[in-house]
């Protein structure tokens, strides 16, 4: 009996394409935010998004029907925490510094997992991506609030575990059966930020958008995010984020007709050539028995629910 034939693109392929359809619902919601942002503050939208995430989640994932490990359930609800606190510290960063600025920062966090856990030419992909994040957010142009930066600062931390936990969720809990968890904490995060007072902002036409953008950002990408963490390397994956910058710019041009700077033009070329590069070298090595359970579907986590370092 013969094996399904494989993708011809390869899992590194195939996670990268992942990873770039979940940058794009991720700057297509922020687009989409900007009209809501003015109702209800961007810690609001935060929320908003957020919480119906949770719900949302809960329902697709129905956690209750999956049994976890300890180690899943950790590393879920570590998750949610590092969602919750990218989510919201970046929305207050970028309420005291140019959004530049403070996604230049932000990207601190996945280049430092690029970097230190990168193999040959990951790491030096790595470095490459971070000019041209430079090139694209122009930090030096900007104002630079102390308080701001270090909402930033913490962002960047934030979402360096994000991408850890979200490698480590995947691996230890089926399908994306573990954003069931670490979605509602990260809703829980965001109100005990926020309190109860956005929920007087709100009305039935209010709660329909957020539904909406929710699905754009973060239930889409997120999704996508964890089943591409299956299939790429952390140093790869925290690479290929670094693309995101060029594709706000080209969404920017064409939604918000806001147009780049030469900088930015010169930013775009090395964060693709740093793609590029990553998707060359970035396939997670698997175990050959896990490989070889399931050559034609994702392969599931060994027994015992882990795999590498969890």
């Amino acid at each position: 009996m013969t094996s399904p034939p494989r993708t011809a693109l390869g899992p590194a392929g195939t996670g990268s394409i992942m990873a770039l359809a979940s940058m794009t619902c991720v700057q297509l919601g922020l687009a989409v935010s900007v009209g809501l942002i003015g109702v209800l503050g961007p810690e609001g939208v935060a929320w908003l998004r957020l919480a119906w995430a949770g719900v949302i989640l809960v329902v697709i994932g129905r956690p209750w029907r999956v049994r976890f490990s300890r180690a899943a359930w950790g590393a879920s609800i570590l998750l949610g925490v590092a969602t919750g606190g990218v989510t919201v510290l970046f929305m207050l960063a970028v309420e005291r510094i140019p959004l530049g600025t403070a996604s230049a920062l932000e990207f601190l966090g996945p280049l430092s997992i690029a970097i230190i856990q990168g193999r040959g030419p990951a790491r030096w992909w790595a470095l490459v991506a971070a000019a041209g994040v430079l090139g694209l957010t122009e930090p030096w142009v900007g104002a630079t609030d102390p308080v701001g930066i270090l909402f930033a600062l913490g962002a960047a931390a934030c979402w360096a575990g994000y991408v850890l936990f979200t490698q480590k969720a995947g691996d230890t809990a089926s399908g994306i059966s573990a954003l069931g968890i670490s979605m509602p904490v990260a809703a829980i995060v965001a109100t005990c930020v926020v309190g109860p007072s956005i929920v007087a902002r709100l009305d039935w036409q209010i709660l329909l958008v957020g539904f909406a953008l929710a699905l754009l950002l973060p239930v889409i990408p997120f999704s996508l995010e964890m089943l591409a963490l299956r299939k790429l390397t952390t140093a790869a994956f925290g690479t290929l984020m670094c693309l995101e910058p060029a594709i706000a710019v080209v969404i920017g041009l064409t939604i918000l007709h806001q147009v780049p700077r030469p900088a930015a033009i010169v930013g775009i070329v090395l964060v693709v050539l740093a793609g590029i590069g990553a998707t060359r070298s970035g396939q997670r090595r698997v175990p050959v028995a896990v490989e070889a359970a399931s050559p034609a579907a994702p392969a599931p986590a060994p027994p015992g629910g882990a795999t590498g370092d969890v």
